[in-house]
Protein backbone atom coordinates (compact mmCIF):
# COMPACT_ATOMS: atom_id res chain seq x y z
CA UNK A 1 0.00 0.00 0.00
CA UNK A 2 1.02 3.31 -0.96
CA UNK A 3 2.99 6.14 1.85
CA UNK A 4 3.12 9.65 1.18
CA UNK A 5 5.16 11.90 2.64
CA UNK A 6 4.54 15.83 2.72
CA UNK A 7 7.76 18.11 3.60
CA UNK A 8 7.30 21.08 4.15
CA UNK A 9 10.21 23.69 3.50
CA UNK A 10 9.66 26.69 6.57
CA UNK A 11 8.65 29.87 4.04
CA UNK A 12 11.04 28.50 1.14
CA UNK A 13 8.91 30.35 -1.21
CA UNK A 14 9.58 31.35 -5.11
CA UNK A 15 7.69 34.53 -5.79
CA UNK A 16 4.86 35.62 -7.87
CA UNK A 17 2.09 35.26 -5.46
CA UNK A 18 -0.62 37.55 -7.36
CA UNK A 19 -1.78 39.35 -3.83
CA UNK A 20 1.93 40.23 -2.84
CA UNK A 21 1.17 43.84 -3.48
CA UNK A 22 -1.50 43.93 -0.75
CA UNK A 23 1.17 42.75 1.80
CA UNK A 24 3.52 45.51 0.26
CA UNK A 25 5.64 42.22 -1.09
CA UNK A 26 5.36 42.89 -4.44
CA UNK A 27 8.48 41.77 -6.07
CA UNK A 28 9.66 39.31 -2.94
CA UNK A 29 11.21 35.50 -3.97
CA UNK A 30 12.83 34.14 -1.44
CA UNK A 31 14.66 31.26 -3.71
CA UNK A 32 15.43 33.71 -6.70
CA UNK A 33 17.07 36.18 -4.48
CA UNK A 34 18.59 33.56 -2.64
CA UNK A 35 19.91 32.48 -5.75
CA UNK A 36 20.96 35.84 -7.24
CA UNK A 37 22.96 36.33 -4.25
CA UNK A 38 24.92 33.32 -4.33
CA UNK A 39 25.85 33.89 -8.13
CA UNK A 40 26.69 37.50 -7.50
CA UNK A 41 29.00 36.60 -4.61
CA UNK A 42 27.02 38.10 -1.93
CA UNK A 43 26.70 35.03 -0.12
CA UNK A 44 29.94 33.89 0.51
CA UNK A 45 29.59 33.23 4.65
CA UNK A 46 30.24 29.69 5.05
CA UNK A 47 29.81 28.76 1.48
CA UNK A 48 30.73 29.97 -2.23
CA UNK A 49 29.47 30.09 -5.82
CA UNK A 50 26.48 29.72 -6.79
CA UNK A 51 23.47 28.16 -5.43
CA UNK A 52 23.81 24.27 -5.49
CA UNK A 53 20.47 21.91 -4.83
CA UNK A 54 20.76 19.04 -7.42
CA UNK A 55 18.75 16.93 -5.59
CA UNK A 56 15.21 19.15 -5.68
CA UNK A 57 16.57 21.15 -8.83
CA UNK A 58 16.99 17.97 -10.56
CA UNK A 59 12.94 17.44 -9.08
CA UNK A 60 12.06 20.39 -10.63
CA UNK A 61 13.15 23.19 -8.38
CA UNK A 62 14.53 26.02 -10.60
CA UNK A 63 11.26 25.26 -13.23
CA UNK A 64 8.84 25.72 -10.12
CA UNK A 65 10.52 29.10 -9.80
CA UNK A 66 9.72 30.18 -13.11
CA UNK A 67 6.34 29.25 -13.17
CA UNK A 68 5.59 31.17 -10.31
CA UNK A 69 7.32 34.65 -11.11
CA UNK A 70 8.93 34.20 -14.69
CA UNK A 71 12.62 34.39 -12.82
CA UNK A 72 15.05 32.08 -14.07
CA UNK A 73 17.08 31.56 -11.07
CA UNK A 74 21.15 31.36 -11.48
CA UNK A 75 22.32 27.93 -10.87
CA UNK A 76 19.10 26.05 -10.40
CA UNK A 77 18.30 25.13 -14.50
CA UNK A 78 18.02 20.84 -14.39
CA UNK A 79 15.91 19.64 -16.21
CA UNK A 80 13.26 18.25 -14.42
CA UNK A 81 13.32 14.54 -13.77
CA UNK A 82 10.00 15.04 -11.31
CA UNK A 83 6.26 16.42 -11.34
CA UNK A 84 6.95 20.70 -10.55
CA UNK A 85 4.45 23.39 -10.23
CA UNK A 86 3.95 26.15 -7.62
CA UNK A 87 1.34 26.52 -5.52
CA UNK A 88 -0.92 29.80 -5.01
CA UNK A 89 -2.50 30.55 -1.64
CA UNK A 90 -6.09 32.12 -1.03
CA UNK A 91 -6.09 32.62 2.46
CA UNK A 92 -5.78 36.43 3.99
CA UNK A 93 -2.28 35.45 5.51
CA UNK A 94 1.18 34.99 5.32
CA UNK A 95 1.78 32.97 8.58
CA UNK A 96 2.65 29.14 9.60
CA UNK A 97 -0.92 28.72 10.57
CA UNK A 98 -2.36 29.66 7.17
CA UNK A 99 -0.04 28.28 5.07
CA UNK A 100 -0.05 24.61 6.90
CA UNK A 101 -4.03 24.18 7.17
CA UNK A 102 -4.68 25.29 3.46
CA UNK A 103 -1.77 23.30 2.06
CA UNK A 104 -3.93 20.47 4.18
CA UNK A 105 -6.78 21.44 2.91
CA UNK A 106 -8.04 23.63 4.38
CA UNK A 107 -8.44 27.45 3.74
CA UNK A 108 -8.45 30.07 6.76
CA UNK A 109 -12.73 30.91 6.83
CA UNK A 110 -11.96 34.23 8.97
CA UNK A 111 -9.56 37.18 9.28
CA UNK A 112 -7.02 37.11 12.05
CA UNK A 113 -6.89 39.50 14.22
CA UNK A 114 -3.18 41.62 14.50
CA UNK A 115 -1.80 43.82 17.21
CA UNK A 116 -1.08 47.35 15.93
CA UNK A 117 2.44 48.22 15.54
CA UNK A 118 2.41 50.66 17.95
CA UNK A 119 4.04 50.70 21.53
CA UNK A 120 2.39 49.50 23.73
CA UNK A 121 0.73 46.96 20.86
CA UNK A 122 -0.88 45.03 23.42
CA UNK A 123 -4.56 46.39 25.20
CA UNK A 124 -3.91 46.72 29.05
CA UNK A 125 -6.59 44.35 29.85
CA UNK A 126 -4.98 41.56 28.20
CA UNK A 127 -1.32 42.50 29.81
CA UNK A 128 -3.29 42.61 33.31
CA UNK A 129 -4.34 38.99 32.39
CA UNK A 130 -1.08 37.89 31.25
CA UNK A 131 0.51 39.41 35.03
CA UNK A 132 -2.44 37.18 36.68
CA UNK A 133 -1.71 34.12 34.94
CA UNK A 134 2.10 34.34 35.37
CA UNK A 135 1.57 35.28 38.98
CA UNK A 136 3.71 38.98 38.77
CA UNK A 137 3.88 41.86 38.97
CA UNK A 138 3.56 43.20 35.61
CA UNK A 139 5.17 42.12 32.31
CA UNK A 140 7.69 43.42 29.66
CA UNK A 141 7.97 44.36 26.16
CA UNK A 142 4.37 45.09 24.89
CA UNK A 143 5.53 45.90 21.26
CA UNK A 144 6.09 44.27 17.80
CA UNK A 145 10.07 42.88 18.06
CA UNK A 146 12.38 40.14 16.57
CA UNK A 147 12.85 37.73 19.17
CA UNK A 148 16.83 37.90 19.77
CA UNK A 149 16.64 41.88 20.44
CA UNK A 150 13.79 42.20 22.77
CA UNK A 151 15.50 39.43 25.13
CA UNK A 152 18.32 41.62 24.84
CA UNK A 153 16.54 44.73 25.57
CA UNK A 154 14.79 42.86 28.99
CA UNK A 155 16.86 40.45 29.91
CA UNK A 156 18.17 41.88 33.05
CA UNK A 157 14.66 43.08 34.51
CA UNK A 158 13.46 39.64 33.05
CA UNK A 159 15.83 38.40 35.43
CA UNK A 160 15.57 40.96 38.30
CA UNK A 161 11.73 40.97 38.61
CA UNK A 162 10.77 37.52 36.70
CA UNK A 163 8.54 39.49 34.94
CA UNK A 164 7.15 37.40 31.55
CA UNK A 165 8.63 39.23 27.96
CA UNK A 166 5.88 40.00 25.45
CA UNK A 167 6.06 40.49 22.21
CA UNK A 168 4.52 40.39 18.63
CA UNK A 169 5.22 40.24 14.56
CA UNK A 170 3.19 41.10 11.33
CA UNK A 171 1.59 38.02 12.22
CA UNK A 172 -1.06 36.78 14.45
CA UNK A 173 0.50 35.62 17.29
CA UNK A 174 1.05 36.70 21.31
CA UNK A 175 4.75 35.52 21.98
CA UNK A 176 6.46 35.35 25.19
CA UNK A 177 10.04 35.16 26.14
CA UNK A 178 11.29 33.51 29.89
CA UNK A 179 14.57 31.83 31.08
CA UNK A 180 14.28 28.75 31.91
CA UNK A 181 15.44 28.04 34.89
CA UNK A 182 15.16 31.82 36.89
CA UNK A 183 11.57 31.96 35.01
CA UNK A 184 11.26 28.05 34.85
CA UNK A 185 10.27 26.50 31.65
CA UNK A 186 7.31 23.95 33.03
CA UNK A 187 5.87 27.60 34.07
CA UNK A 188 6.58 29.11 30.76
CA UNK A 189 4.34 26.59 29.06
CA UNK A 190 2.15 26.37 31.70
CA UNK A 191 1.49 30.28 30.78
CA UNK A 192 0.92 30.08 27.30
CA UNK A 193 -1.41 27.24 27.39
CA UNK A 194 -3.64 29.18 30.28
CA UNK A 195 -3.54 32.12 28.02
CA UNK A 196 -3.96 30.38 24.76
CA UNK A 197 -7.73 30.31 24.83
CA UNK A 198 -8.27 33.92 25.32
CA UNK A 199 -6.05 34.69 22.59
CA UNK A 200 -8.25 32.16 20.45
CA UNK A 201 -11.29 33.56 21.15
CA UNK A 202 -9.92 36.88 19.90
CA UNK A 203 -8.83 34.88 16.34
CA UNK A 204 -5.36 35.47 17.43
CA UNK A 205 -3.30 32.37 15.71
CA UNK A 206 -0.91 31.20 18.18
CA UNK A 207 0.62 32.10 21.08
CA UNK A 208 4.09 31.13 21.45
CA UNK A 209 6.93 30.38 24.30
CA UNK A 210 10.17 31.30 23.54
CA UNK A 211 12.33 30.17 26.24
CA UNK A 212 15.64 30.95 26.47
CA UNK A 213 18.92 30.01 28.68
CA UNK A 214 22.37 31.30 29.52
CA UNK A 215 23.13 35.09 31.08
CA UNK A 216 22.32 38.21 29.13
CA UNK A 217 25.74 38.62 27.90
CA UNK A 218 25.82 34.92 26.42
CA UNK A 219 21.91 33.99 26.21
CA UNK A 220 20.65 31.40 23.71
CA UNK A 221 16.92 30.72 22.61
CA UNK A 222 16.36 27.02 23.11
CA UNK A 223 14.60 24.11 21.21
CA UNK A 224 12.16 23.95 23.94
CA UNK A 225 9.38 26.25 21.59
CA UNK A 226 6.14 25.60 21.68
CA UNK A 227 3.25 27.08 19.45
CA UNK A 228 0.00 27.18 21.08
CA UNK A 229 -2.04 27.10 18.02
CA UNK A 230 -5.80 27.74 17.24
CA UNK A 231 -7.44 24.72 16.21
CA UNK A 232 -8.02 24.62 12.30
CA UNK A 233 -11.82 25.49 11.59
CA UNK A 234 -12.98 21.83 9.63
CA UNK A 235 -11.11 18.22 9.29
CA UNK A 236 -7.56 18.19 7.53
CA UNK A 237 -5.49 15.98 5.70
CA UNK A 238 -4.14 14.53 9.12
CA UNK A 239 -8.03 13.79 10.00
CA UNK A 240 -9.08 12.02 6.68
CA UNK A 241 -6.02 10.15 6.77
CA UNK A 242 -6.57 8.98 10.86
CA UNK A 243 -10.26 8.81 9.98
CA UNK A 244 -9.22 5.89 7.41
CA UNK A 245 -7.76 4.24 9.94
CA UNK A 246 -4.20 4.94 8.16
CA UNK A 247 -1.26 5.87 11.03
CA UNK A 248 -0.20 9.63 10.70
CA UNK A 249 3.40 10.54 11.67
CA UNK A 250 4.13 14.81 12.64
CA UNK A 251 7.08 16.00 12.57
CA UNK A 252 8.56 18.96 14.04
CA UNK A 253 5.90 21.83 15.01
CA UNK A 254 2.89 19.99 12.26
CA UNK A 255 1.59 18.48 16.40
CA UNK A 256 1.83 21.92 17.39
CA UNK A 257 0.38 23.47 14.39
CA UNK A 258 -2.35 21.48 13.77
CA UNK A 259 -3.29 21.72 17.68
CA UNK A 260 -2.73 17.44 17.35
CA UNK A 261 -5.65 17.19 15.68
CA UNK A 262 -5.78 13.95 13.22
CA UNK A 263 -1.58 13.29 14.59
CA UNK A 264 -1.16 9.96 15.73
CA UNK A 265 2.82 9.80 16.55
CA UNK A 266 4.50 13.10 17.18
CA UNK A 267 8.41 13.20 16.53
CA UNK A 268 10.15 16.28 17.80
CA UNK A 269 13.62 17.23 17.96
CA UNK A 270 16.25 19.91 19.53
CA UNK A 271 16.70 21.08 15.90
CA UNK A 272 16.43 20.56 12.00
CA UNK A 273 18.81 18.13 11.62
CA UNK A 274 17.36 16.15 14.20
CA UNK A 275 14.01 16.26 12.71
CA UNK A 276 15.50 14.92 9.63
CA UNK A 277 16.67 11.91 11.05
CA UNK A 278 13.24 11.08 12.26
CA UNK A 279 12.39 11.64 8.62
CA UNK A 280 15.43 9.45 7.19
CA UNK A 281 14.12 7.05 10.14
CA UNK A 282 10.03 7.00 8.73
CA UNK A 283 11.03 6.41 5.02
CA UNK A 284 12.43 3.10 6.28
CA UNK A 285 9.79 2.30 9.30
CA UNK A 286 6.49 4.53 8.25
CA UNK A 287 3.71 2.15 7.87
CA UNK A 288 1.86 0.89 4.85
CA UNK A 289 -0.61 3.58 3.76
CA UNK A 290 0.17 6.20 6.10
CA UNK A 291 1.06 9.68 5.99
CA UNK A 292 4.34 11.59 8.00
CA UNK A 293 3.95 15.22 7.80
CA UNK A 294 7.13 17.17 8.27
CA UNK A 295 7.93 20.84 8.78
CA UNK A 296 11.68 21.98 8.97
CA UNK A 297 11.15 25.57 10.69
CA UNK A 298 14.62 26.64 10.94
CA UNK A 299 15.17 28.12 7.21
CA UNK A 300 12.49 30.72 8.57
CA UNK A 301 13.83 31.18 12.39
CA UNK A 302 17.17 31.28 11.75
CA UNK A 303 17.70 32.56 8.78
CA UNK A 304 14.19 34.22 7.18
CA UNK A 305 13.38 36.71 9.77
CA UNK A 306 17.28 37.83 10.47
CA UNK A 307 17.92 38.25 6.71
CA UNK A 308 20.68 36.46 6.67
CA UNK A 309 20.95 35.58 2.93
CA UNK A 310 24.50 33.46 3.14
CA UNK A 311 23.37 31.55 5.89
CA UNK A 312 19.80 30.42 4.08
CA UNK A 313 21.61 29.37 1.42
CA UNK A 314 24.07 27.30 3.48
CA UNK A 315 20.56 25.66 5.13
CA UNK A 316 19.28 24.99 1.45
CA UNK A 317 22.38 23.42 0.31
CA UNK A 318 22.44 21.16 3.36
CA UNK A 319 18.51 20.06 3.24
CA UNK A 320 19.09 19.50 -0.45
CA UNK A 321 22.31 16.75 0.31
CA UNK A 322 20.11 15.35 3.04
CA UNK A 323 16.98 14.98 0.49
CA UNK A 324 19.00 13.12 -1.40
CA UNK A 325 19.59 10.60 1.29
CA UNK A 326 15.79 10.80 2.03
CA UNK A 327 14.62 9.76 -2.19
CA UNK A 328 17.43 7.09 -1.71
CA UNK A 329 15.15 5.15 1.23
CA UNK A 330 11.58 5.53 -0.39
CA UNK A 331 9.95 2.18 -1.38
CA UNK A 332 8.25 1.75 -4.82
CA UNK A 333 4.61 3.41 -4.75
CA UNK A 334 5.74 5.97 -2.31
CA UNK A 335 5.03 10.02 -2.91
CA UNK A 336 7.55 12.48 -1.56
CA UNK A 337 5.73 16.20 -1.79
CA UNK A 338 8.40 18.80 -0.97
CA UNK A 339 6.52 22.22 -0.63
CA UNK A 340 6.67 25.68 1.88
CA UNK A 341 4.14 27.36 3.27
CA UNK A 342 5.20 31.29 2.71
CA UNK A 343 8.10 33.12 1.91
CA UNK A 344 11.04 35.12 4.36
CA UNK A 345 12.79 36.69 1.74
CA UNK A 346 15.98 37.46 3.33
CA UNK A 347 17.26 40.26 0.60
CA UNK A 348 13.15 41.77 1.55
CA UNK A 349 13.10 45.10 4.01
CA UNK A 350 11.85 44.42 7.53
CA UNK A 351 12.16 40.87 9.39
CA UNK A 352 8.81 39.59 8.47
CA UNK A 353 7.42 36.82 6.27
CA UNK A 354 6.79 37.84 2.29
CA UNK A 355 3.82 37.13 0.12
CA UNK A 356 4.69 34.39 -2.37
CA UNK A 357 3.83 31.17 -4.65
CA UNK A 358 5.61 27.96 -3.12
CA UNK A 359 6.98 25.47 -5.12
CA UNK A 360 5.60 22.00 -5.06
CA UNK A 361 8.30 19.24 -6.43
CA UNK A 362 6.56 15.66 -6.15
CA UNK A 363 8.99 12.56 -6.41
CA UNK A 364 8.08 9.31 -7.18
CA UNK A 365 4.92 9.91 -9.63
CA UNK A 366 7.06 10.44 -12.97
CA UNK A 367 8.16 13.41 -14.58
CA UNK A 368 5.79 16.48 -16.30
CA UNK A 369 4.77 19.83 -15.33
CA UNK A 370 1.74 20.51 -12.65
CA UNK A 371 1.64 24.32 -13.68
CA UNK A 372 0.32 26.57 -11.10
CA UNK A 373 -1.89 25.18 -8.69
CA UNK A 374 -3.53 25.90 -5.41
CA UNK A 375 -2.44 25.27 -1.98
CA UNK A 376 -5.44 23.30 -1.16
CA UNK A 377 -4.60 20.93 -4.33
CA UNK A 378 -1.62 19.45 -2.54
CA UNK A 379 -4.02 17.77 0.12
CA UNK A 380 -6.05 16.57 -2.57
CA UNK A 381 -3.35 14.65 -4.35
CA UNK A 382 -1.98 13.21 -1.22
CA UNK A 383 -5.43 12.19 -0.66
CA UNK A 384 -6.07 10.65 -3.97
CA UNK A 385 -2.70 8.56 -3.80
CA UNK A 386 -3.25 7.50 -0.59
CA UNK A 387 -6.69 6.46 -1.83
CA UNK A 388 -8.49 7.99 1.25
CA UNK A 389 -12.11 10.40 1.11
CA UNK A 390 -11.02 14.17 0.57
CA UNK A 391 -13.67 16.64 1.90
CA UNK A 392 -11.77 19.66 1.34
CA UNK A 393 -12.03 22.00 -1.66
CA UNK A 394 -9.07 20.91 -3.58
CA UNK A 395 -8.24 18.58 -6.80
CA UNK A 396 -5.75 16.36 -7.06
CA UNK A 397 -3.09 17.35 -9.40
CA UNK A 398 -1.62 13.36 -9.90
Amino acid sequence: MARAFLIVMDSVGCGGAPDAADFGDDGANTLGHIAQACAEGRAEQGRSGPLRMPVLDGLGLGAAIMAASGMAAPGLGATPRGRWGAATEISRGKDTPSGHWELAGVPVPWDWTYFPDTQPAFPPELMALVARLAGTGGTLGNCHASGVPIIAAHCDAHLRTGWPICYTSADSVFQIAAHEEAFGLDRLLRLCADLAPHLHAMKVGRVIARPFTGTCDTFQRTGNRRDYAIDPPAPTLLDWVADAGRATHAVGKIGDIFSMMGVGTLHKGKNDAALFQHLLRLAGEAEAGSLTFCNFVEFDSLYGHPRDVAGYARALEGFDALAGQFLARLRPGDLAIFTADHGNDPTWHGTEHTRERVPVLCAGVGAGELGLCAFVDVAASVAAHLGVPNSGPGRSFL
